[in-house]
Parts: structure tokens; sequence; C-alpha cells
């Protein structure tokens, strides 16, 4: 196995600081992108650009499978996902990008990211330098009435099997489903916010009983019935109403990728249906586990729920 050394220069890209590295080869070029700055909650994207030297006559095939990226913690590996192609362009033989989630519980140690690819003739690997940047949490309690109770305490089949169906489609990555790599846009035009991505929450029982859990999403206090729209591009994966979320929509925007509705009053789109950013996707309302009217709008990478504003700034770098 080859490792490779970057030459690394950090621009600014909005909100996100872009380090960028590039490396020379016999038969082509390759850049890289990323967002260098840990911090727990949010995700590390890496975009890898192949291009075919001018020396080199035969036309190339860039590195399309095994590309793998992965996040350690001193010689730990913390997470692992596959890089997806991007498709060609004009001035490149293969364009990739890869998404890892940064646990909300993660901790300051010693990181690194590591690229892994082989490119038909050997297999090659190098570091990309992180650093850590530790975030402050909000913790709340919520004194839950006795439906609300009820529904937090469900152990029932079929409350599980719905748990169940929502797993299984959230952790189906298929590499080829890359509908949309521009920033998204807010599910509503509201900015009030009645609770936050990462808020460590108690529940209250009426029993007397209480449990601790992590808030996955930012929750938009908005009335009944204002309207809900699609974050991005994407693919409706789940439109159902459900015992905990109430009636919910699941949208597949990239590779892993997905955001959820939760706790509407209405829907206005179906499994399957093809969504555009801006699309009205339903009402808002306070179906299921809800102390009051409100949307909570979650956004899940490989599983891990990630916070939505990260995906506000140009985090596949397209601009």
């Amino acid at each position: 196995m080859k490792k490779l050394i970057l030459i690394f220069l950090l621009i600014s890209s909005c909100f996100l600081y872009a380090a960028t590295g590039s490396f020379q080869c016999e038969n082509y070029s390759l850049s890289v992108k990323y967002n260098e700055i840990l911090v727990p909650g949010d995700a590390v994207f890496v975009r890898m650009n192949f291009t075919q030297n001018t020396k080199q006559k035969k036309n190339l095939k860039a590195p399309e499978k095994n590309a793998i990226l992965k996040l350690y913690n001193g010689k730990k590996v913390v997470e692992t996902a596959t890089f997806y192609s991007l498709g060609k362009t004009k001035k490149s033989i293969n364009d990739m990008l890869c998404g890892i989630p940064l646990s909300p519980w993660l901790t300051e140690g010693d990181y690194s990211l590591k690229i892994i690819f082989d490119d038909g003739t050997e297999t090659m690997e190098f570091n990309l330098p992180v650093k850590f940047q530790n975030r402050e949490w909000n913790t709340e309690v919520i004194e839950l009435d006795e439906a609300n109770t009820a529904i937090k305490t469900d152990s029932s089949p079929a409350r599980t099997s719905q748990i169940n169906t929502l797993n299984e489609i959230l952790e189906t990555t298929i590499l080829s489903d890359v509908y949309s790599l521009k920033r998204w846009t807010p599910p509503t035009d509201s900015t009030r916010y009645t609770a936050y991505y990462g808020d460590r929450r108690t529940y209250k029982y009426t029993n007397g009983k209480s449990s601790t859990s992590l808030h996955y999403g930012n929750d938009y206090g908005i009335p009944t019935g204002s309207d809900v729209a699609a974050c991005a591009d994407g693919k409706v994966v789940m439109a159902e109403n459900r015992i905990s979320t109430g009636w919910s929509v699941v949208i597949e925007h990239l590779p892993g990728l997905y955001s959820l509705y939760y706790h509407m009053d209405s829907l206005s789109v179906k499994e399957g249906e093809m969504v555009k950013a801006g699309d009205l996707i339903g009402k808002s309302g306070a179906t299921g586990l809800a102390t009051g009217p409100h949307l909570h709008w979650e956004v899940r990478l490989n599983m891990c729920a990630v916070r939505p504003e990260f995906f506000l700034e140009d985090f596949t770098f397209s601009e």
C-alpha cells in the first residue's frame, strides 16, 4: 500500500472552511476539498476530483470502486464510508464525494481522516489533517401528559415494526442515488425554534418515572396547517402516519443522506415521488408524541442524526 503526501491550503467557503489538497501521479492528478474542522453533531464531507495528465494519450478510467473514507481517533476507526461517483465533467475524468457523520457524543481526541483507493494498479492511501472544536448543548425537562406518556412508553409490536421499518430505510445506502449537490433550504420560513438538535432531554411521565434521550432534530414552533417544504431535491422514501412521529415524510437526497419531517397534520406527497427543493410536502401539525403544534426537522447521514444547519451551507463544495 502506497502512502501519499498532499499539499494543503485553506480557503473560505461561507460558513464551512474547505481545506484543499493535490497529488500528482503518473497518469492523473487528484485534488481534494473537505471541511477540516470536526464539530460534534456535524459531518465531514470530502470531494475528490481526478483529471488525466496531458501527457497521457490513453483515455483512463479513474477509481470508481473501493474508494473509502475513514475517521480515526488515534489508531481506532470511528467511522467508515464509501465514496460515490458524481460522474465526469469537462475537466475531470471522475468526481467523487463521501460524507461521514460526527456523533454528538464526540469528545476531544487525536483525530485524522484517511482516504484509501485503488487506481487500478495499486492501492494508495493518504491522511487528511483535521482539527477538533467542541460544542455546548442545551438541556431541558419535558413533562408528558397521559397520552404522550403512553406513546413514549409504547412497546407494542406495531410501534416496534414502525421503528424497524424506518431504520431499514435509514441504513440503506445506494451509491447511484445522487439527487442534489446544492446547499439545502429550511423546510419553513419560520425562525421560531422551540427545541434544537442535540438537546439533552429528560422526559417525566405521569406515573412518576422518567427517561433521558437526545433530541435528533430542530423543532419549529409553527401553527397547525403551516406549509412544510422539501429542503432539497430527492426521492420520497416514506410518507405515512406513525405512532410516535405522527404524519411523517422521509426524503433521500444522496447515498445514505436523508431528511425527515415529523408531526405533520397532512401530507402532500406519496412514497416513490420525486421532489424538488421548496416543493410542498405537507402541512404542519401536532400528531404523534407532541406537546403542541410544531415541525420536527431531522437529518440522518449513514444512520446517525446530524445537525440540520450543517447542510444549509455548501457542504458538497459545488459552488
